[in-house]
């Protein structure tokens, strides 16, 4: 009777594909990142993709200047020319310069520092009602009813839109972010596209009614600046002007939402972190360094090169040739042992504490 031999780490690192991925690596990927950043770093994928785990190899992949975010044709065979991919193709994301800083610096005019300060106030009456209304329960879903609850009244502040609207903003996030997996069904494709047009009708409502009363803006509200604000005698477009306000409902809400229910969870896991917090409170700036670290919110994001790059370390260089799809794999670089001591443990007063939870460069 013959025995079959289990395959060895490096073996199952090379068999490792993206598209293939099963609900045990979702539920915990991190033991795979470690295989792979370990065994082999710079993994093809069957599917010709490339999946980078170390560190520096992440760090140079968002700093590189050949490397694209530029989503136009990688997108039209998924997305058609539906609703989905004039979103994903408008949003400041998936863009390079020139456009890219154009919008940015568009946008950037409804963030500045006044803007943020007005913001603070608005945010600790949300926080305060929120926590209100939990302490009147036995028990709450912490991800549900104040993960997803407080960016959802945030964001909804900031661009004014009405309360009869707000239950709707956490389903039109989760549709228009969900039809960016690797596999997407025809449905939820469908409803992908259905999200962008619905919200984008509200917007464009919110946008007419605040384009004829500028100063009914409620304290905290950016949409005035995105309506109006100019950069080198240019405005947003009316489209840009849209879907980059759907593109802050994705970027702000998903991230906040995983920033503070993976916080409290890790605190949950790691209850002598939390003893420590209680006990020095104000250690709260860098335990959500390291909570950003540990539990980062983007786990895997993407890049595209225009030219050949090498990655890898010195003793195992690979290049990745030009035209190659690339995802950078932040979860694993932010644990890397390389670059953080007793990566896989909780460390909230960890300093120095490089994390890249929302990476770098251009973007």
């Amino acid at each position: 009777m013959q025995m079959s031999v289990p395959p060895s780490d490096h073996e199952r690192a090379l068999a490792f594909d993206i598209q293939s991925i099963d609900q045990d690596f979702l539920d915990d990927p991190f033991p795979t990142y470690k295989l792979l950043r370990e065994h082999d770093p710079v993994h093809l994928n069957p599917d010709g993709t490339y999946f980078l785990t170390r560190y520096e190899d992440v760090v140079k992949a968002f700093r590189d200047p050949a490397m694209s975010s530029d989503k136009r044709v990688d997108f039209k065979p998924k997305f058609g020319d539906g609703p989905l991919y004039l979103h994903h193709t408008t949003s400041l994301v998936f863009n390079d310069d020139p456009y890219h800083a154009r919008v940015r610096k568009l946008m950037s005019e409804a963030f500045t520092p006044r803007k943020m300060d007005e913001l603070d106030p608005v945010i600790e009456g949300i926080v305060e009602r929120l926590l209100d209304r939990l302490k009147e329960l036995k028990e709450f879903d912490v991800v549900h009813d104040f993960g997803l609850a407080l960016p959802t009244e945030i964001i909804a502040d900031m661009l004014g839109v009405p309360e009869q609207y707000r239950s709707k903003m956490h389903h039109y996030s989760t549709l228009i972010l969900g039809a960016l997996d690797p596999i997407v069904s025809p449905e939820k494709l469908k409803a992908g596209h259905e999200a962008v047009n619905e919200f984008g009708e509200l917007l464009e409502e919110l946008i007419a009614k605040r384009r004829k009363t500028p100063h009914g803006a409620e304290m905290g509200e950016v949409l005035v600046s995105l309506i109006f604000g100019e950069a080198d005698g240019r405005k947003l477009s009316p489209v840009e002007l849209v879907q980059n306000c759907i593109f802050l409902l994705n970027a702000g809400h998903e991230t906040t939402a995983s920033l503070v229910s993976n916080g409290i969870g890790t605190l949950l896991e790691f209850p002598d972190q939390l003893q420590r917090l209680r006990e020095n409170p104000d250690l709260i700036k860098t335990a959500v360094e390291e909570f950003l670290r540990f539990q980062s919110p983007l786990q895997i994001g993407n890049r595209k090169a225009t030219e050949d790059v090498v990655f890898g370390p010195e003793d195992n260089r690979k290049t990745i040739p030009a035209g190659s799809f690339i995802h950078t794999c932040v979860g694993a670089a932010n644990r890397d042992p390389e670059i953080f001591e007793d990566s896989e443990t909780v460390n909230i007063g960890r300093k120095p504490n490089p994390q890249i939870a929302f990476g770098m460069g251009r973007h």
